[in-house]
């Protein structure tokens, strides 16, 4: 039986409750007499290599209880890719603090990151099970049917487009459109979540543009005229990763991260939202406004899904039951059981399949014409959502 310290570390970008994740992991370490303590990694694997950890077991139980609603991240984290030359520096640390329980909350990213520390440390006979605990509000990570702060994202997401679109409606005299953007590089999950405001056929969004379907300029603008031509206005929510035909970004950037990924929005210095705007403005003259709110999407705790909450927990939990019970190179992941009622349980995917694999939406979620979703979309997501704010709007009954 496997006895030791163990370590867990946050990985790329926040989420609202990513920090649910944290408390589960610390709680169910404190409950197992295999682990000793449980340290944490300042700023993620990066601080890992420069030996940065703080004691987890001295963190009292009001801040505990604190953490569960905190948003962000709170261990700090950090896009950094490993080196072949960092391993023996990682195993270095791991002797060094006796860690023989490595958990590490994030995505893509940060599963390929577990997954070769796991199998490095195998090489060199060193003890110890590394699991993952899902996070990433882009919901594009593989092996599971959603994930970890893709709820309360989109819940974001829903009732922004909501809003901004009763303003626009309000507004139509001054303003005759209005873009949000989401963050989602290559999956449109965020964008589609936008779907969810709708109540009525005039209601925002009117035209959804999502990565996985290819960027029409002259279809795009048919769809806006004709929409501004029928309610007066017309609201677009489109994906940051948005595409031409020939893979150009719409956004037009060009500057990389560590991952050689394009940065799109503010961290490119332009945006897809930005792009479209001038489009439509050059097209038609009319005046319009464009949202791209970057982070806010990911650590809004005002909103947060409290289906979203209790599953990122409970996937933190089970990370540690996992590896007391030996269980290594897997990611905890959520199975849907019944969608009416809503119901779901924990399984688990393979590292080494969830590090190269992402999930974009399927076909079926979208609609046929494209710039929309389906209903079967809407059925999968509501309950990650929950219920919206509902709003009332005047009758309008003219004078005799």
């Amino acid at each position: 039986m496997l006895k030791g310290n163990a370590v867990v570390g946050q990985g790329g970008g926040p989420t609202a409750v990513i920090n649910a994740s944290l408390c589960g992991v610390i709680e169910a370490c404190r409950e197992q007499t295999q682990v000793a303590r449980c340290l944490g990694m300042r700023f993620g694997i990066e601080g890992f290599l420069e030996d940065r950890l703080i004691d987890l077991d001295a963190e009292s139980e009001g801040t505990m209880a604190g953490l569960k609603t905190t948003p962000s991240s709170a261990l700090g984290s950090c896009r950094y890719k490993l080196q072949d030359a960092d391993f023996p520096r990682l195993l270095e640390v791991l002797r060094r603090h006796d860690i023989r329980f490595f958990f590490y909350i994030g995505g893509n990213d940060t599963m390929d990151t577990i997954h070769r520390l796991e199998a490095y440390c195998r090489t060199q006979g060193y003890e110890m099970v590394g699991v993952g605990i899902p996070k990433t509000v882009d919901n594009d990570l593989y092996g599971t049917d959603h994930t970890p702060g893709f709820g309360s994202a989109a819940r974001y997401v829903a009732i922004s487009v909501k809003q901004a679109g009763i303003l626009a409606r309000d507004m139509q005299r001054v303003d005759q459109f209005v873009i949000f953007q989401t963050v989602g590089r290559s999956a449109g999950w965020l964008a589609a979540a936008s779907a969810l405001a709708k109540t009525a056929e005039e209601d925002a969004p009117h035209i959804i543009l999502l990565p996985e379907r290819p960027f029409d300029r002259d279809r795009f603008l048919a769809a806006v005229k004709q929409t501004r031509d029928r309610f007066g206005w017309c609201s677009v929510v489109c994906g940051e990763g948005i595409t031409y035909p020939d893979g150009t970004p719409v956004s037009a950037a060009t500057v990389t991260d560590r991952f050689s990924n394009v940065e799109f929005g503010a961290m490119g210095g332009t945006s897809a939202a930005m792009m479209l705007h001038r489009m439509i403005g050059n097209e038609f003259g009319w005046r319009g406004e464009f949202q791209v709110c970057e982070s806010l999407q990911m650590c809004a705790a005002d909103r947060v899904s409290d289906t979203d909450r209790e599953e990122a927990y409970a996937c933190g939990r089970r990370a540690v039951e996992l590896a007391v019970q030996g269980v290594t190179g897997k990611m905890v992941s959520i199975r849907r059981t019944s969608q009416d009622p809503y119901r779901w349980t924990l399984d688990t995917a393979e590292l080494s399949e969830v590090a190269v694999h992402a999930k974009p939406m399927p076909d079926e979620f979208i609609h046929p014409e494209g710039h929309f979703v389906s209903e079967a979309f809407l059925q999968y997501a509501r309950p990650l959502v929950g219920l919206l704010p509902d709003y009332i709007r005047l009758a309008g009954k003219p004078v005799a």
